[in-house]
């Protein structure tokens, strides 16, 4: 061919004797392609004048170069911290991520799985709330898959915080402070996580000593707030919110009640997000690390994408954090 004409990813395959996808994974620096094929395939893209074109690429090879990242809330800083994580972590990696907002409706969870997958080279899927029968029965239709915080998934990686660890942790903490009657501000229905944290607290009801009082909430800081008047009535002296938005929301509602906290209220949230330390008190929590997270989902997608490496599952302990929004039962 001449100069002249522009030259495409199936030029380059055959002048230097390898296959399409060989060519696209050599001139996007994958490790895992024949160091003497990368050679051969810089020289015929040099000698024909090839520059890379993305739309062509995954036109020809049926691949995207994005994933997308199916969330419940946007809103939520913990989200956004694994988003970040994994968006920059694909970045580095050449690939963009499509991101889709259920806004808590569990039931847009399947069409919307379903629908940006054909758009793209595979889904991660962040806390759905589906039943663990929809989301075993979802799964396979949209590989590959990547899950974040639930259970473990049968062939399907998994990265998950260790929720009820975590819970335990905390329930302990109040427990020491001589709080014998704490309220629980639950999430919302289905949450997998929300699921961890009340097997902690059953544990705990089963060692005896504490009684917890379940009061339904949701996930913001609205929720916390308009669960105020139940926290009060309920008589507990120390309240596990379901994250840090919901602990935020109760803080802000009862100190205008006039109680004081810790003195009159011991608070814990979850999550440790960047907020949670300047608040008035700064509160107790759980740090979750969100970033990290986003991080080795990621690097499970890719390593599905790309059969470089074996896939592996992870699992994080939150840390729990002390800070003035707890202390000690007064007598």
């Amino acid at each position: 061919m001449t100069r002249s004409t522009r030259a495409g990813i199936t030029d380059v395959a055959k002048l230097a004797g390898v296959s399409l996808s060989t060519v696209s994974r050599a001139m996007n620096g994958n490790p895992t392609v024949d160091p003497v094929l990368v050679e051969r395939v810089q020289a015929a893209a040099a000698e024909l004048g090839y520059t890379a074109n993305p739309l062509a690429r995954s036109l020809v090879l049926g691949q995207t170069q994005t994933v997308s990242v199916m969330i419940p809330d946007l809103g939520n800083p913990t989200f956004q911290a694994i988003l970040h994580g994994l968006s920059r972590a694909a970045a580095t990696d050449g690939y963009h991520v499509l991101i889709s907002d259920t806004a808590e409706q569990v039931g847009d969870e399947v069409a919307l799985a379903t629908t940006t997958r054909r758009r793209t080279d595979g889904v991660i899927l962040c806390a759905p709330r589906l039943p663990q029968s929809e989301l075993s029965a979802l799964l396979p239709s949209v590989a590959p898959a990547v899950v974040i915080n639930r259970p473990p998934q049968v062939d399907v990686p998994t990265v998950a915080a260790d929720y009820e660890a975590a819970m335990a942790e905390l329930i302990a903490h109040l427990r020491d402070l001589g709080h014998r009657r704490i309220a629980f501000l639950s999430g919302v229905v289905a949450s997998a996580s929300g699921e961890a944290r009340a097997r902690a607290i059953a544990d705990a009801e089963r060692i005896g000593g504490l009684e917890f009082v379940e009061i339904p909430a949701g996930v913001d800081f609205d929720s916390g707030a308009a669960a105020a008047d139940a926290v009060v009535e309920s008589g507990a002296t120390a309240v596990l919110a379901f994250n840090d938005l919901v602990a935020m929301g109760l803080l802000s509602a009862v100190t205008t009640r006039g109680l004081r906290v810790p003195e009159d209220l011991s608070i814990t949230g979850f999550d440790d997000i960047p907020f949670a330390a300047y608040t008035t008190p700064p509160l107790t929590t759980a740090t979750v690390p969100a970033a990290e997270m986003g991080r080795l989902a990621w690097d499970a997608m890719h390593a599905l994408l790309t059969g470089s490496e074996p896939v592996a599952s992870a699992t994080f302990t939150p840390k729990v954090v002390v800070r003035s929004s707890t202390g000690p039962v007064r007598s």
